[in-house]
C-alpha cells in the first residue's frame, strides 16, 4: 500500500514537473520563465528581508509587450497545494514598479493564485516616462488589465481550467488602478477593493503643487513650517470633536463635516512656536481650501481635511529636494514635456487646462459611470481613512456620490466606509478596517452585502465597528 506520504510526493513531483513544462505555454505577445520555490520562508529577488512562511508554489515572471513601445513585467504564483479557485491581485504603491511581494505572499498563504505587476517599467519617479510615453499609459491603466489577462491565460494552462473568482486589492495607487479596472475592464475581476484611491490623479498633482506653491513666498521661502503642525492639528481635532465624542479621543470623528478656521492660532505679539503669524494663516487656510483656478473660481482639487494635518509635510515637497515640490517630474515630463519647467512658471488656469485635457483621459479614473462593471456581477468596496494626509477624503466621497447619481442602485454593488483617525492606508491615531478581502469575497460569492467592519488600532486593541455607506459617522 502506497502511504500518504508517498502520494504527497508524488503529487507535488507531478506538479513541479507541470511547472517547467508551462514555459512553454504559448501566450499572447508574452513570454515567461518558470520556478518551483519550496515552502518556507523566501526572499524575493531585490528584496532584504523574505517573505512569511509560504506553501510550495510555481513561481511564473513574465513579459508582455502589447504594442510597440510597451513592456510589461509580471509574476503570477500558482500554489503547488490546494487551490481555492481565487485569483488575487494586488495593487502597486505611487509610481514604484516594486510588485507587492508581501500583499502576494498573503494571497498565496490564503490558497490564491497571486499576481502583480510593475506597471510597465522600472524605478519610483515619474521620470520614467521620458522619452516612453507608452508607460504612462500602461501606469494609467494598460499594465493591470494586460497583466490579469497573462495571469488567467496562464491558470489555465497550469490548472487546466479558469478561476473561479477574480479579486483586485489596492490602495492609494493600488486603488486607483482598481477603480481603473471596474470602469474601463469591467470583466476582469468579479471584486475589487479600493482603498484610499487616488483616482482624480491630475487633480491629485495639481493639489501637491498648490501646497508647495500656497507655502512659499516669492523668494522660494517656506512659510509654515513643518515644525507647527503638530499645534495646528491639536486646534483642529479639538474645533472639530462632537459632543458624542471621547473628549481626549486623538482624531476627527467626522472631518467632511467640519470646517476649521486656523485664525484662533494666531500670535496676539511676536511669532511663537505655539502660535500662527498672519501670513501663515493666510497660507494654511489654501491648504485647507484645496486648488482653485483663481479666474474662474472652479475647484481643481480638494484640500485635506482637518485632523490630517501631522502627515502634511511628507508632500510639501521633493524629499531629495526640498527647493522642489513633489513630483515634479509629472509636469515637467508627462504633461509638458519640458525639461525647463519650473513650479515659477504653472498658471492653475491655463497650464492646468492644458495639463488635464492631455492625461485625464489616460490616468484619471474618474468615470462615474460602473453600469457595465454591474451588469458583469462585479461588487466594489471603497474605503478611506479620515486623516489621510495624502490622498483627501473628498476625493472619495466625491466619487461615490457621482456614482449614485450616473449609476441606478449604486448600493447593490458599491459601498464606502470611512476610517476616523486612520491615515494613509495604514497607521493614523484611529482604527483600521479589518477583514475587507474576506468581506468582498462573501459578498461576490454568497451574495451576503457587507453593513459593518471590525476595526483594530496599531497596537491590536479592537475599535468600534465601521459601518458602510455612512458618511456622517
Amino acid at each position: 500500500m502506497i502511504g500518504l506520504a508517498s502520494l504527497l510526493l508524488v503529487a507535488t513531483a507531478q506538479a513541479s514537473d507541470r511547472c517547467e513544462a508551462l514555459a512553454g505555454a504559448a501566450l499572447d505577445h508574452a513570454e515567461i520563465t518558470t520556478e518551483v520555490v519550496a515552502a518556507g520562508a523566501w526572499t524575493p529577488p531585490g528584496m532584504n528581508r523574505p517573505l512569511a512562511e509560504t506553501p510550495a508554489f510555481c513561481r511564473v515572471t513574465g513579459t508582455a509587450r502589447p504594442v510597440a513601445g510597451s513592456e510589461i513585467g509580471f509574476e503570477v504564483w500558482l500554489p503547488l497545494g490546494d487551490w481555492t479557485g481565487r485569483l488575487r491581485m494586488s495593487g502597486n504603491g505611487g509610481y514604484s514598479s516594486a510588485l507587492p511581494y508581501f500583499a502576494m505572499g498573503e494571497a498565496l498563504r490564503d490558497g490564491a493564485v497571486a499576481v502583480g505587476t510593475d506597471t510597465g517599467h522600472t524605478g519610483d519617479d515619474p521620470d520614467f516616462a521620458i522619452g516612453r510615453p507608452e508607460a504612462i499609459v500602461d501606469w494609467g491603466h494598460r499594465a493591470v488589465h494586460v497583466s490579469v489577462v497573462q495571469a488567467k491565460a496562464v491558470v489555465n494552462a497550469f490548472y487546466g481550467r479558469a478561476p473561479d473568482w477574480n479579486y483586485f486589492n489596492g490602495c492609494s495607487t493600488g486603488g486607483h488602478q482598481a477603480l481603473m479596472e471596474a470602469q474601463r475592464y469591467p470583466d476582469d475581476f468579479d471584486g475589487v477593493l479600493a482603498g484610499a484611491p487616488g483616482n482624480y490623479r491630475t487633480r491629485l498633482n495639481a493639489a501637491f503643487l498648490w501646497q508647495f506653491v500656497q507655502n512659499h513666498d516669492a523668494d522660494g521661502g517656506q512659510i509654515l513650517p513643518q515644525s507647527k503642525l503638530p499645534i495646528i492639528s491639536q486646534a483642529a481635532i479639538a474645533a472639530c470633536r462632537r459632543p458624542d465624542d471621547d473628549p481626549d479621543q486623538p482624531w476627527v470623528t467626522a472631518p467632511q463635516d467640519c470646517t476649521f478656521d486656523p485664525a484662533i492660532l494666531t500670535c496676539a505679539g511676536d511669532n511663537r512656536p505655539d502660535c500662527l503669524t498672519t501670513e501663515q494663516v493666510v497660507a494654511l487656510r489654501s491648504l485647507y481650501s484645496g486648488a482653485i483656478n483663481p479666474r474662474t473660481g472652479e475647484r481643481i482639487a480638494w484640500g485635506w481635511p482637518p485632523g490630517s494635518e501631522a502627515g502634511w509635510a511628507a508632500y510639501w515637497a521633493d524629499p531629495r529636494d526640498p527647493t522642489r515640490p513633489a513630483r515634479e517630474g509629472f509636469w515637467r515630463i508627462w504633461a509638458f514635456n519640458d525639461a525647463d519647467w519650473t513650479w515659477r512658471d504653472f498658471d492653475f488656469d491655463a497650464d492646468w487646462r492644458r495639463a488635464h485635457d492631455r492625461l485625464a483621459h489616460v490616468i484619471d479614473a474618474d468615470d462615474p459611470d460602473l453600469s457595465a462593471f454591474r451588469a458583469a456581477g462585479g461588487k466594489l468596496i471603497q474605503w478611506h481613512g479620515g486623516a489621510d494626509p495624502v490622498v483627501p477624503l473628498r476625493d472619495s466621497i466625491a466619487y461615490v456620490e457621482a456614482v449614485r447619481q450616473a449609476t441606478p442602485d449604486s448600493a447593490d454593488f458599491h459601498r464606502l466606509v470611512i476610517a476616523p483617525g486612520v491615515s494613509h492606508c495604514v497607521g493614523g491615531a484611529g482604527a483600521a478596517p479589518q477583514g475587507l478581502q474576506a468581506a468582498l469575497e462573501a459578498w461576490v460569492e454568497a451574495g451576503q452585502a457587507p453593513e459593518r467592519l471590525e476595526t483594530r488600532f496599531a497596537d491590536g486593541r479592537p475599535g468600534r465597528p465601521l459601518y458602510f455607506e455612512r458618511l456622517d459617522d
